[in-house]
């Protein structure tokens, strides 16, 4: 009878030992590493997520910035930090498509970070200075062929998305355009309103605020439909180059290693963020489709496109070295 009365006490009480003895997390500031200067999409979509997450989980979420390498620079800090729950990486589809473009990858993209989760997908748009003379995607395609090699587009960095689909529309309709890197968003958007740059492909997030004040026209956006931020904004297919389709995303990543508890944490908080009415109207006015998946459909979806712009740049010839 003891026995049996000590075994029924024993198996009450583990529930309550895993749980005293479970580490709470956050008990110390966070930092969200963006691998890109301030100001540009990626660096938005950290700060949002960080200022919605550090009221529900008691702890301050610090963002970062370190740009430098197209990403590299920033994301290699991430995987070698200490797996503790301390550090996390914020960053673009880029990180599924630099690795494709160099020999020189310090860290492996799979295997050195845990997904966490997917913060939303954003469309792209075709952006041009107001000062030239186009109106429509057709309009910039004619100018392009009229004048090749004359009109120069800007990217947020070498073999980010923004730089894979300026490469991508170029390969579709035909038409030659100088490629100029930058360092981010932010620093692009600058030189396009400018006008030492002409054309960008950009995401969404990072140039709403100066095609709605009329320092940047828009064109189109890459996405399949249009979307609900710029709903008289045609489709690049529609407006002038049927088949056109390109977009972008966010993500935020630990270090390997970091425990499951926490990486499931730091999602469930995020899921909750993106739901209430002021992150999603924050998002919306951006253009941004909120996911926070889960981290093992987020890993699902990496893999995946890690292998799909793996074939775009193969068959765009694009390399960094």
């Amino acid at each position: 009878m003891w026995t049996t009365r000590r075994a029924a006490l024993a198996a009450t009480m583990l529930p309550m030992a895993a749980h005293a003895q479970a580490p709470s997390w956050p008990t110390r500031p966070v930092r969200f590493i963006v691998p890109y200067p301030p100001g540009g999409p990626t660096d938005i979509m950290g700060r949002i997520v960080a200022q919605a997450v550090q009221g529900p989980l008691g702890q301050p979420f610090v963002v970062e910035n370190r740009a430098g390498a197209n990403g590299i620079i920033g994301s290699e800090q991430v995987a070698r930090a200490a797996p503790d729950g301390a550090t996390f990486l914020v960053n673009a589809s880029a990180h599924t498509i630099v690795p494709h473009l160099t020999r020189q990858m310090p860290f492996d993209v799979i295997n050195d970070f845990l997904p966490v989760t997917n913060i939303a997908a954003v469309p792209l748009m075709v952006v041009v200075n107001p000062s030239l003379p186009v109106r429509s995607i057709a309009e910039l395609i004619a100018y392009a062929k009229a004048n090749p090699g004359r009109l120069a587009y800007a990217s947020s960095s070498q073999g980010g998305a923004p730089h894979l689909a300026a490469e991508l529309f170029k390969l579709m309709a035909g038409v030659d355009m100088t490629h100029v890197p930058y360092r981010g968003s932010g620093p692009a958007v600058q030189d396009m309103i400018a006008g030492t740059v002409q054309v960008m492909i950009d995401s969404m997030p990072s140039s709403a605020g100066a095609v709605r004040d009329g320092r940047l026209r828009a064109l189109a956006v890459t996405t399949p439909a249009r979307v609900p931020a710029f709903p008289d904004l045609p489709t690049v297919a529609e407006a002038g180059l049927p088949g056109y389709e390109i977009a972008t995303w966010y993500g935020i990543w630990a270090p390997r290693g970091t425990p499951q508890p926490i990486v499931d944490r730091l999602q469930q908080a995020t899921a909750a963020a993106v739901a209430t009415p002021e992150v999603r109207a924050r998002l919306d006015a951006l253009g941004a489709q909120p996911v926070a998946d889960t981290p093992a459909a987020f890993a699902r979806f990496v893999r995946s496109e890690y292998e799909r712009w793996g074939r775009l740049v193969h068959d765009a010839s694009i390399r960094m070295d």
